[in-house]
């Protein structure tokens, strides 16, 4: 009994610590469904016609006046859904780039995926002329090259998060450029609409689109939380999860194409909302503590970042409707400043 005594005591321990985190996991979770459901009230309240809360209620379950549910359900809550999808969308794709490749600086908006899926999705637009489905197959598909020439030229044996980095900064100066091209050699009214969509709008959300992007996320997003166990694995060295029974190299390229699809379809959903898939999961992994991925509470983090950052696109400058992303990309700046000037984040990254 005596030699059990120590094994008995460290696993109680354990349990105890797991205890712990699976608490907080649950009071994080909540606490970010408050905050998002404030950021919904205020959402659908506040506006050129303000509406109170009582009656966004009635119309929410089909009981408001005529000019509540035109209001709300025509113009403010496809606006909302669509942030909110967006939201997940980029948040779990940052998610996914980050914890495979050790590196808070791999998201999709700084290795060249966004830039590439805006290239697709633009040159649908301009060059061809088409709309809906079509430009979320260009973007894709515009996603998808990036992606597999950052894979091709990090390879070495295997993908390294500080050479994918600085292969994507490299191809996203690219996709810039040929964006540049693109609108230079296009009419401008078709230039000007385009240049709207890529500072990343949710303001001309549709049903239809929102539909579209919902079933995409109903199959990426499942399997993006199916993989986060062998991400937790990765989390501990490739040794480790080899020995472990996690094939690493093909979990890698699963996640990092799981996280090129999320990126891709809300990028064609919204256009490149900035820093969104770059913050949301460090600031996840912070509340959540112990550095471990918590992919729930990225994608919690991407809603009430995105949804947020509307309401004050909307509503900051009197009189004035900005795009989301210039909200985004204003505050991700500084959160990007602060990440490559703090030393602690980069040095444990570049594995």
């Amino acid at each position: 009994m005596t030699v059990l005594a120590p094994e008995r005591e460290a696993t109680e321990r354990l349990q105890r610590v797991a205890a712990r985190r699976r608490t907080r996991g649950v009071v994080v979770g909540t606490g970010l469904a408050l905050v998002t459901l404030a950021v919904v009230v205020v959402n659908l309240s506040v506006g050129d016609m303000p509406i109170p809360f009582r009656d966004v209620l009635a119309t929410l379950v089909g009981r408001g006046d005529e000019t509540s549910t035109l209001v709300l359900v025509e113009f403010r809550l496809p606006r909302l859904v669509l942030g909110a999808l967006v939201g997940v969308a980029f948040g779990l794709a940052g998610g996914l780039f980050q914890s495979v490749l050790h590196n808070p600086l791999a998201s999709p908006d700084i290795i060249g995926v966004t830039q590439g899926a805006s290239v697709g999705a633009v040159g649908a637009l301009l060059w061809l002329g088409v709309g809906g489905v079509a430009v979320a197959g260009g973007a894709l598909l515009g996603a998808a090259v990036a992606a597999v020439l950052n894979v091709v030229l990090a390879w070495r044996g295997g993908v390294s998060g500080h050479r994918f980095v600085l292969c994507g900064i490299g191809l996203a100066f690219v996709a810039s450029s040929v964006l540049g091209y693109l609108l230079t050699r296009s009419d401008v009214r078709n230039a000007q609409d385009a240049l709207v969509w890529l500072s990343g709008s949710v303001a001309g959300a549709t049903w239809e689109g929102n539909a579209r992007l919902a079933v995409a996320l109903a199959v990426l997003v499942p399997v993006a939380l199916l993989l986060s166990s062998r991400l937790r694995m990765l989390g501990l060295g490739d040794d480790t999860a080899r020995a472990l029974g996690v094939p690493v190299t093909r979990t890698r390229l699963t996640a990092l194409a799981l996280g090129t699809a999320l990126a891709a379809v809300a990028t064609a959903a919204a256009g490149p909302v900035a820093f969104v898939a770059l913050a949301s999961a460090p600031i996840a992994r912070r509340l959540v503590g112990d550095g471990r991925i918590a992919l729930v509470p990225t994608a919690l983090v991407g809603v009430a970042v995105v949804t947020a950052s509307d309401v004050a696109a909307q509503h900051a400058l009197p009189g004035l409707d900005v795009p989301v992303g210039l909200v985004t990309g204003l505050v991700g700046g500084g959160y990007l400043i602060w990440l490559l000037t703090s030393s602690r984040p980069l040095t444990g990254g570049n594995r």
